[in-house]
C-alpha cells in the first residue's frame, strides 16, 4: 500500500515500563530509552492511500488519522506497537482492520490549517478517546542522529500485530528518514490513553513535526519470537 502523510505531530511522554506492560500483549517486548518506556500520540493526514497497482480513489484516499503507539524490537527489528488507530473515513478503518488486523476505529475528525498552525480535532466513536490540539513547526528540519532519543522514537520501519492465534506478525514500512522539526503544541483536550487506563505525566511532552512523508507499507508476515525477550 502506498500513501503520503502530511502535517504529522509526534507527541511523546515517558512512562514506567510496568504501566505499559499491563496493556501490551506478553509476546511484545517493550523498548526503553534511559530506563523509560515511551508512548506516542501522532495526529496527521493521509493523502493518496491506495493498494499496489490501484490508483487512489479521491473520496476514499484522503482522511485524518490519529495513532497511539509504543515501541518494540523483535528478532532484531525495531518497530511500532499500536494501541489504537483512529481514521476519519469509516471505509478506510474497516479495510485496514480486515487487511492488517490493526485496531482501527472510526472517529469524527477535522483538520483546519492557518499556516503554519494546524488545528486538529478527533473524537473516536464508541470510545473515550478525544484529542483537541493546535500545533506548528518551530525550527528547521533535520534527520535524527543514530543513538539519540529522536532516532529511537521515530526511525522505525515496521509495525507489529498479534493475530487471533497469538502469533506475532510484522509489516515492513519503507520511507526516507524523517525530516523532523521542533514543534509547539497546545492540548485543549487529550483523553487518547483513557481507554487504556493510562494517565499521562504532567508537563509538556517531547514534540516534533514533519511536513510530509511518502510511505510504502508491505503485507504482514509471521515472525519468530524469542520467549526470553524482556521486559
Amino acid at each position: 500500500m502506498g500513501q503520503s502523510w502530511f502535517d504529522l505531530l509526534f507527541a511523546h511522554w515517558p512512562l514506567p515500563v510496568a504501566a505499559l506492560r499491563a496493556v501490551v500483549p506478553e509476546p511484545i517486548p517493550i523498548d526503553t530509552y534511559d530506563g523509560s518506556a515511551w508512548i506516542g500520540i501522532t495526529p496527521f493526514e493521509i493523502v493518496g492511500a491506495h493498494p499496489r497497482a490501484v490508483p487512489p480513489v479521491p473520496w476514499l484516499s484522503r482522511f485524518p488519522e490519529l495513532n497511539v503507539r509504543t515501541y518494540t524490537t523483535i528478532a532484531g527489528r525495531p518497530g511500532i506497537w499500536f494501541f489504537s488507530l483512529d481514521a476519519g473515513r469509516a471505509a478506510a478503518a474497516l479495510a485496514a482492520r480486515l487487511t492488517y488486523r490493526l485496531p482501527y476505529r472510526h472517529a469524527r475528525m477535522a483538520i483546519t490549517r492557518s499556516a503554519p498552525r494546524i488545528e486538529y480535532r478527533s473524537r473516536a466513536l464508541g470510545a473515550r478517546a478525544v484529542l483537541r490540539v493546535s500545533y506548528e513547526p518551530a525550527g528547521p528540519a533535520t534527520t535524527a542522529r543514530d543513538g539519540t532519543l529522536e532516532h529511537f522514537l521515530t526511525e522505525r520501519y515496521c509495525l507489529y500485530i498479534v493475530d487471533r492465534r497469538g502469533r506475532v506478525r510484522r509489516a515492513d514500512i519503507h520511507h526516507a528518514p524523517w525530516p523532523l522539526q521542533p514543534a509547539r503544541a497546545e492540548f485543549a483536550e487529550n483523553t487518547m490513553t483513557a481507554p487504556l487506563g493510562l494517565r499521562l505525566p504532567g508537563g509538556q511532552p517531547l514534540l516534533h513535526y514533519a511536513a510530509r512523508q511518502d510511505v510504502l507499507v508491505w503485507p504482514s508476515k509471521t515472525v519468530e519470537t524469542d520467549p526470553r525477550q524482556s521486559p
